[in-house]
């Protein structure tokens, strides 16, 4: 008599645990080697970010040193290293070439940039540090609309639930603070304080979305040099105007000059890399990885300022990068206008282009079927 098998009556094999299907569809989808790639690059810009706080701390704190000097020489780099370049090429690209059809565009786009790192350190002399880490975050809605209407974005619902994610950890990482006894500034003008977040990370937004257009449509290079040039011109206008007697004043040593040279290499590499990343993600996914950056200063901080640990940073940090990686999990779709005359890259997830996520998803779809 031949034995009875194990697939019963019906003869069907049984199914297998809805854990292990569970487990198959987070290890394809959401924990690819492009996403890890993409989680490793922002934290990289987190940790260059983190690097510019520490060093802008200490010189605030105890050398009086104003924000404006500090990125000043930032925008010199730039131009030192990537105008100068631009200044070198041959045909379309070169300096006067762009300077000819575009030179307002870019006055624009500097201007942006400048005010908005001006804006937001301002706004901690006003207002409590609570209002500008949550009013920070109101440069990603704006960030979004912008990417809606000037790069024809099109999201999906996962998209706006892992961007509610991301915030409800930076509400995490404020309500720590405030445990922790971090709140001690209570501000002398709290609303001027608040609207200059506001203003700093709507021109946040500008600046990024710019960022983005231009290194995916034009080049890296072009978008660094013009930002140099007329990011230096601008701040420096500026920093004559506004922080000259502060410049006079500063007591020069070898502490202040490491601390200077410290910053200016932590937001040099930050803005050479940023546009590296946004090429192969999009500027919403990398500020959305950034979030991040005020942990890394308060891990920092812990050992350097004296801070007080609390269990919900490791809590908000935890949530933060599950709203990133469900945000990368999913690639948006892009929508060419009705009229345009420029043929599309593509139909869908041009935010992960670089990734190649689409492929990705196909290919572990096939895998579980």
């Amino acid at each position: 008599m031949e034995a009875a098998s194990p697939a019963g009556p019906s003869g069907r094999q049984p199914h297998a645990p809805g854990s292990a299907s569970l487990l198959l569809w987070i290890k394809g989808k959401l924990f690819t080697w492009n996403i890890l790639k993409t989680i490793a690059l922002g934290q990289m810009l987190s940790l260059c970010i983190c690097g510019t706080a520490i060093t802008s701390q200490y010189l605030a704190e105890r050398y009086k040193v104003n924000p404006m000097l500090q990125s000043f020489i930032n925008y010199c780099l730039l131009f030192l290293i990537y105008t100068v370049m631009l200044a070198f090429q041959s045909g379309s690209d070169n300096l006067l070439c762009i300077l000819k059809k575009k030179w307002w565009k870019y006055i624009l786009l500097g201007l942006a940039d400048v005010e908005a790192n001006y804006l937001i350190v301002r706004a901690y002399q006003y207002t409590t540090l609570t209002s500008v880490q949550l009013l920070d975050c109101f440069g990603i809605p704006v960030l979004m609309a912008l990417s809606w209407f000037v790069l024809y974005a099109r999201y999906r619902v996962i998209h706006f639930i892992a961007v509610a994610v991301c915030l409800l950890g930076v509400g995490t990482m404020v309500g720590a603070d405030i445990l922790a006894g971090r709140e001690d500034n209570t501000g002398n003008n709290v609303l001027i304080g608040d609207i200059l977040v506001l203003l700093g990370a709507s021109l946040y937004a500008v600046s990024n979305v710019c960022e983005e257009y231009i290194v995916k449509k034009l080049s890296r290079k072009e978008f660094l040099g013009m930002v140099g040039l007329f990011g230096t011109i601008i701040s420096g206008i500026q920093l004559l105007i506004v922080e000259y007697k502060d410049i006079a004043s500063i007591h020069w040593d070898w502490k202040i000059a490491l601390l200077f040279v410290a910053f200016a290499l932590c937001m040099f590499c930050l803005y050479s890399f940023m546009p590296l990343v946004i090429k192969v993600t999009s500027a919403t996914s990398v500020n959305l990885g950034i979030l991040t950056a005020d942990l890394y200063s308060l891990f920092f901080g812990l050992f350097l300022f004296g801070y007080k640990f609390s269990g919900l940073y490791i809590l908000s940090f935890t949530i933060i990068m599950v709203g990133f990686i469900l945000y990368c999990s999913t690639p948006t779709r892009t929508a060419e206008p009705a009229e345009s005359s420029v043929p599309p890259v593509t139909s869908i997830g041009i935010d992960n282009l670089g990734l190649k996520l689409e492929e990705n998803l196909q290919e572990t779809h096939s895998a579980v079927l």
